[in-house]
């Protein structure tokens, strides 16, 4: 069971209770749903989820505190209500168009676009296996978050869109030129930004963008199904294995990739997961 433990912040609170949600938070719930696995909701069902000042402030804590836990291993992310997140708040942005953050470029990129870039990055950052549960639209900021998570799954009435160029900005925002064609193809990746369709989850399915579609009830379920699978690994196999992709995505060449993952593979041989799992394995043969 989960037991009591300390978190760095003062949004967050000063503790996290085991089946209790972590305190303080107005636009987010993140609780514990069993040893090492968290769920993370965003919680503004009457805009979509859509992501305000306090929300960008509540996900910069929370993966500063996450960065740094060895207790969570896995994070499901979903959406409360009917929607997974349906990008920036544009109301919100409306009311500070004639404010600092629209004075000057230099302003802008720092205060606005750096802002919402940084939730794209820190998803990357943290060590935790993150499954996206896309329950509903996932648009712009959200449709990033999918992206950038280790493991997406939908239920039939999510669709992706990136809705950037239909807003008047460029198609590339938050890491999607980035992201999309490693996932489903340069081509398809090219239309989906400069369409800004929307790619419902069937479609999501077939070109690869999303692992599986289920059933809104049976989402968090199969999530956890594969967090459970995650879980059953050594803590150490899953980190690496999440920072051998991303570093490998961009690698130089093949030589480069395997020195990567030879490095890797040397360090877990002389982990004491090791050679556990290898009598394990090889006690399970035998019974079969």
């Amino acid at each position: 069971m989960a037991g009591l433990w300390l978190v760095a912040g003062p949004r967050l609170g000063i503790f996290f209770k085991e089946d209790t949600m972590m305190k303080n938070l107005t636009t987010l719930t993140f609780e514990e749903l069993d040893e090492g696995l968290a769920l993370l909701t965003m919680n503004r069902p009457g805009n979509l989820n859509s992501i305000n000042a306090t929300m960008l402030d509540e996900l910069d804590e929370l993966f500063a505190m996450l960065e740094s836990n060895q207790r969570i291993r896995v994070i499901i992310v979903t959406g409360a209500g009917e929607g997974f997140c349906s990008g920036a708040d544009l109301d919100y942005a409306l009311t500070f168009a004639d404010n600092e953050q629209f004075s000057t470029p230099d302003k802008f990129l720092k205060l606005v676009q750096e802002r919402y870039a940084s939730i794209i990055l820190n998803l990357r950052r943290i060590p935790q296996m993150v499954i996206a549960a896309v329950n509903g639209p996932a648009a712009g900021g959200g449709f990033c978050m999918a992206l950038a998570s280790d493991v997406r799954i939908a239920s039939p009435e999510a669709y992706f869109v990136a809705s950037f160029i239909n807003i008047g900005l460029s198609g590339g925002e938050l890491g999607s030129s980035f992201l999309l064609p490693r996932l489903v193809g340069l081509s398809r990746a090219t239309e989906i930004l400069t369409t800004g369709r929307k790619v419902g989850a069937a479609e999501a399915e077939q070109i690869g963008l999303i692992s599986k579609v289920v059933g809104r009830e049976e989402l968090i379920a199969t999530a956890k199904s594969y967090a459970k699978m995650m879980l059953s690994k050594s803590a150490s196999g899953l980190k690496l294995t999440k920072r051998v992709l991303d570093h490998n995505l961009t690698a130089a060449c093949l030589e480069a990739a395997i020195d990567l993952e030879n490095r890797n593979q040397t360090i877990m041989v002389f982990s004491e997961d090791f050679f556990r799992l290898v009598k394990s394995f090889i006690q399970r043969r035998r019974k079969t």
